[in-house]
């Protein structure tokens, strides 16, 4: 069974910097894409960068040029690199992956989520 672990939130002051990372494990065949969402209290689950198995990265708006999304295929985990944070970054930080887990078989798959919290 496929599994997302997240890791790296926390609690940093405006302008600093938090790298997340997750690790994905267990009946997996191969990664298509992943990416990493985020949800704010009392809005919607949003993308805020995504990165396929080529390597092509895409960010939302909002933190265009401040994220870094990265990953290694070799050991199924992708990176974000999070620089210049700003209070509205705040939110629960999730992994997704979309992984196959047979020759045909692909699904979306998610982590549980991590805290980011950026005040002063």
């Amino acid at each position: 069974q496929v599994q997302l672990v997240e890791s790296g939130g926390g609690l940093v002051q405006p302008g600093g910097s938090l790298r997340l990372s997750c690790a994905a494990s267990g009946g997996i065949f191969s990664v298509y894409a992943m990416a990493w969402y985020r949800q704010a209290p009392g809005k919607q689950r949003e993308l805020v960068a995504s990165i396929t198995r080529d390597g092509s990265t895409s960010y939302a708006d909002s933190v265009q040029g401040r994220f870094t999304i990265s990953r290694d295929g070799a050991k199924k985990t992708v990176d974000l690199q999070m620089n210049s944070l700003k209070p509205e970054d705040t939110a629960v930080y999730y992994c997704n992956g979309n992984i196959y887990t047979s020759v045909i078989r692909r699904g979306d798959y998610w982590g549980r989520g991590t805290q980011v919290t950026v005040s002063s």
